[in-house]
């Protein structure tokens, strides 16, 4: 679908790591490509005519992430680093001013790093206890879990929409009501969601999102931090400089910008705002829907082709996300991943930034496939092709 768009597809090359960035079209380039050849001024700081089409065309994209993610105002979308950081600020930004000691915060051991280490080190900071919520025998999170660890003093639940190994799509709206009936803050983590499927954050009940550009077609560096308006007035800046202030003096006296520009100092990262807004237009142009039921197809024909072999250990077979993790039997993962970058196939490899999520799987490394729209069936032939062959893999990498 649509391979003729990007250049890196020109190559001899089979993409299967989306899950860790994805590749970029050509328009989503030439956006950038303009913007620093036509006018590459700064936002928010010119009264000549090339800063005012900054202004319009950076300020756009806030419209754009809107519509895609449903928001109810523009002034909810703060463009970040990536998720991480946008993660970083709704804990040490949001939370540690909300939260008190012994309150509990809820997560899984599926999550990604930057789900887990933001609020383990609050706890640190202002002794929150940070509880994981059981996964069920094929790792997924089940909405009666969910339930069943609520407690009194729950007062976040911050999960990941999809998770990043295992695949899971969590039923995000069911846990948004269960957190709405008993006054929790529900933070998701859109990073392996917001680029594959449909996100309705007034729907999903979500007080905050997080996702980043580069795992959906845009530039590195970009990312965004949604969060219902009334909670983000609350938000205390991570980082302070211009842009930001209305006032200041040397008395002391500061006065701060109304949102989202209070949250966002510093010069911004202009070209990467405009390529993540051209890459929107691109992906919703295409369909969400149509992306999620095209991936889960790869997905099902990947997993009928590997279940063939009798030296491959699938850890996921029944997830709904374009995620497959599996091992060849007797074989490290770094070895395998090496093994099919020989025949230009590009595998990750390793415990994918979810280091306590072997507590769960009991095995602490994985090779991961991580589908989107522009991977065929053919490519996924050429992987078992290669695979039918692994039993040879050290005449290969050594």
């Amino acid at each position: 679908m649509n391979r003729q768009d990007f250049p890196m597809l020109e190559k001899d090359l089979i993409y299967f790591d989306n899950g860790a960035t994805t590749l970029k079209p050509k328009c989503v380039i030439d956006s950038m490509v303009e913007y620093y050849s036509s006018y590459s001024a700064n936002a928010h700081r010119g009264d000549y005519d090339i800063s005012q089409k900054v202004d319009q065309m950076y300020e756009g994209v806030r419209d754009k992430v809107k519509k895609l993610l449903h928001a109810a105002r523009s002034s909810e979308i703060i463009f970040t680093k990536g998720a991480t950081e946008s993660i970083n600020m709704i804990a040490f930004g949001f939370m540690k001013y909300q939260l008190q000691k012994g309150d509990e915060v809820l997560i899984t051991k599926a999550e990604h790093a930057s789900n887990v280490l933001p609020w383990l080190e609050l706890a640190k900071d202002i002794g929150i206890k940070v509880h994981y919520i059981p996964l069920n025998e094929q790792h997924e999170l089940t909405l009666e879990a969910v339930e069943k660890a609520i407690s009194p003093k729950t007062k976040v639940i911050a999960l990941a929409h999809i998770t990043n190994v295992v695949g899971d799509i969590r039923p995000v709206e069911e846990i948004g009501k269960l957190c709405r009936e008993h006054q929790i803050y529900f933070v998701v983590d859109g990073a392996q969601s917001v680029a594959h499927l449909p996100v309705d954050v007034e729907r999903f009940n979500i007080d905050f999102l997080a996702f980043s550009g580069h795992k959906m077609l845009g530039p590195t560096g970009v990312g965004v931090l949604y969060g219902k308006y009334a909670l983000l007035e609350k938000m205390r800046p991570l980082c302070f400089g211009g842009g930001m202030n209305s006032i200041f003096s040397s008395d002391g006296t500061i006065e701060y910008k109304d949102l989202p520009t209070r949250l966002e100092p510093g010069t911004p990262p202009i070209a990467e705002v405009i390529g993540l807004g051209r890459a929107i237009d691109y992906l919703l142009n295409i369909g969400m829907d149509q992306i999620h039921q095209y991936e889960l197809e790869l997905k099902r024909y990947a997993i009928s082709k590997l279940e063939q072999l009798d030296n491959i250990t699938i850890y996921n077979k029944d997830s709904q996300g374009g995620i497959v993790a599996f091992n060849i039997d007797g074989v490290f993962s770094q070895d395998a991943a090496v093994y099919l970058n020989h025949y230009h196939i590009c595998v990750r490899a390793g415990n994918h930034c979810a280091k306590i999520l072997k507590d769960e799987f009991k095995i602490q490394n994985t090779c991961r496939i991580s589908f989107y729209f522009y991977n065929t069936k053919e490519e996924i032939d050429k992987l078992i092709e290669v695979l039918q062959k692994s039993k040879d893999i050290f005449k290969i990498i050594l």
